[in-house]
C-alpha cells in the first residue's frame, strides 16, 4: 500500500515534464519553419541595361522599401543565372509591362 501512495505524487511531476518537452520541441519545429528575414541592403549593385528575351526564364520585381531606395528587376536566365536589369531601361520596361498584362 506505501508504494501505491508514493507512485501517485510522481505521476503530476513525470506529466508536467512531459508536457514541457512537448511544448519544447513544439516552439523548436515552429521557430526552424519561421520565414528567414533577408538582408536589408540592395541586391542589385550592379544593373545591365537587358537581356535577349529568349535567355529569360522569370523576372522578380521587388518595389523600392526600407531595404533599398530603387526598385529592382531581377532577371533568372535559363541557364540559371540570375542578372539585375536597369528599370528605367525601355527593354526592361517593356517586359515589366507584358509581365503585368
Amino acid at each position: 500500500m506505501a508504494r501505491t501512495a508514493s507512485a501517485v505524487p510522481r505521476a503530476p511531476r513525470l506529466l508536467r515534464v512531459a508536457l514541457f518537452l512537448l511544448l519544447l520541441v513544439a516552439a523548436c519545429r515552429r521557430a526552424a519553419g519561421a520565414p528567414v528575414v533577408s538582408e536589408l541592403r540592395c541586391q542589385c549593385l550592379q544593373t545591365v541595361q537587358g537581356i535577349h528575351l529568349k535567355n529569360i526564364q522569370s523576372v522578380k520585381v521587388t518595389p523600392s522599401g526600407p531595404h533599398c531606395a530603387q526598385t529592382e528587376v531581377i532577371a533568372t536566365l535559363k541557364n540559371g543565372q540570375e542578372a539585375c536589369l536597369n528599370p528605367e531601361a525601355p527593354l526592361v520596361k517593356k517586359i515589366i509591362h507584358k509581365m503585368l498584362n
